[in-house]
């Protein structure tokens, strides 16, 4: 230090300068001593499973003439854990199914997709899933794994294996161990019965805390048709063409070729417009069957009466399970509606809703209740879609917070904090630039999530 350095801190202290940094008094460091033991509490205490806070109680499912189903412990992953569902379907049924468009797809999504799409051989069709591994990016030897499962499971049940459809979650990476899986076949055979689609539901899930399931029922053609389905998933979800793993079955009397044109069209509207974390699964999958055994005149098509009533019970059901995914997406506290208005064309309004429902930056300001509608602002103007600043308005609920390029004179703080206490969200865009619309659902993103994905395969 030079003389005038010297003296410069010597004229400062006689003018009585305090230091930067304040010290810390014993009450405050007793209420850090405090806290930290608390953390060190919380993270000693044993981490099980964490119920979604927007958990729904599984519905009572029906039981679904022609339908049969049975779950075992298999120990693919996790030991005393069921781990294993058999779905039977009986000769006649009418078969539709979506599936991940991932390039990376497992090995059971490529031959679920192969089968559907050849149909060889006839009668009844079998549904096979196990959860703890995905059996993807496994190369051959996951094809191997996919031909044996399905064999073993044709042989219990007197079907070829082309009738049976596998599917695989979990761990990606690692080899499906598939002899603890068809070595559990016979006894699901004999255990098959109409009432197993609630165990079912419980054997193909992975991180998700809560089974999901959802019914409808509606009349056709006189007749009472009933419609019943399970679902899974809960991370890396961002579904491109179906969900993670979801199977819906009917005892209407359709074609092939209806329902899967159906299946497509209500997919878009349903699973492929949700999303947890924006990541689309290797696995994705939506099987639906319709057994016939209702006794209705078969449905062929969408566009009569009774096409309608069935595509709209259908899509309740579809669109009931999309949700329980999103509430019980890894940590979520928040069911999250984004509803875009005003858009250009549809494809506008999806490049908006997807960008502010896949934003990290909005999605952890609602899980710290925070309006700040600002990333909104952002996520819209990253999307790639056309907007303009002047017209376009953005409302939390029924409070208008922005419009004419700038926030809204009469919208305060306090109500927006108010509103994003609630358990759901919705985030509205008016563009104000054409009649397009479109919808998406998601999850605020809060520690719990970094918590189960940074020790998933621990």
């Amino acid at each position: 230090m030079v003389k005038g350095d010297k003296k410069a801190g010597k004229k400062a202290k006689k003018k009585g300068d305090k230091p930067a940094a304040k010290k810390i008094g014993k009450k405050q460091i007793k209420r850090l001593e405090a806290r930290i033991a608390e953390l060190e509490a919380e993270l000693a205490a044993p981490k099980g499973p964490l119920v979604s806070p927007l958990a729904r109680a599984l519905p009572d499912l029906p039981t679904i003439d022609g339908v049969r189903f049975s779950t075992a412990k298999a120990g693919v992953k996790y030991k005393k854990r069921t781990d294993v569902m058999l779905a039977e379907i009986t000769p006649g049924s009418a078969v539709a199914g979506v599936f991940t468009r991932s390039s990376t797809r497992s090995a059971a999504v490529r031959d679920c997709q192969a089968k559907l799409k050849t149909r060889e051989a006839s009668g009844g069709w079998a549904i096979l899933v196990n959860s703890g591994n995905a059996n993807a990016f496994t190369g051959a030897a996951g094809d191997q794994s996919v031909e044996a499962v399905c064999t073993a499971a044709g042989q219990a049940l007197g079907l070829p294996g082309s009738r049976v459809l596998s599917a695989s979650t979990g761990v990606i990476g690692e080899p499906l161990p598939h002899a603890r899986i068809t070595a559990t076949l016979d006894k699901l055979a004999k255990a098959l019965a109409p009432e197993g689609m609630a165990d079912a539901a419980r054997a193909i899930m992975t991180t998700d805390t809560f089974p999901k399931g959802a019914t409808a029922q509606v009349d056709i053609d006189g007749k009472t048709v009933t419609i019943a389905g399970i679902a899974k998933g809960s991370g890396m979800i961002a579904p491109d063409m179906a969900t993670m793993l979801a199977y819906v079955f009917t005892d209407a009397a359709v074609t092939d070729r209806a329902l899967q044109n159906m299946v497509s069209d209500l997919t878009k509207r349903t699973f492929n417009a949700v999303s947890v974390d924006s990541d689309t699964s290797t696995s994705d999958t939506l099987i639906v069957a319709a057994t016939g055994k209702a006794g209705n005149a078969p449905v062929t098509s969408a566009r009569t009466r009774d096409g309608r009533a069935f595509r709209d019970a259908l899509h309740g059901v579809l669109h009931d399970l999309a949700l329980q995914v999103v509430m019980d997406g890894e940590g979520a506290t928040k069911l999250v509606e984004v509803r875009v208005t005003g858009a250009a064309n549809t494809a506008d309004a999806r490049r908006v809703a997807r960008a502010i429902a896949n934003s990290p930056l909005v999605k952890t300001a609602i899980a710290g209740e925070d309006a700040n509608w600002g990333r909104v602002v952002m996520a819209v103007g990253k999307s790639g879609a056309r907007a303009d600043r002047d017209k376009l308005s953005i409302r939390f609920g029924d409070l208008l917070v922005a419009e004419n390029g700038q926030a809204n004179p009469n919208y305060t703080e306090k109500s927006g904090a108010a509103y994003m206490t609630r358990d759901h969200i919705v985030l509205s865009v008016d563009l104000d630039l054409g009649e397009a619309e479109d919808t998406m659902w998601t999850c605020d993103l809060t520690y719990r999530y970094v918590e189960i994905n940074a020790d998933y395969r621990s």
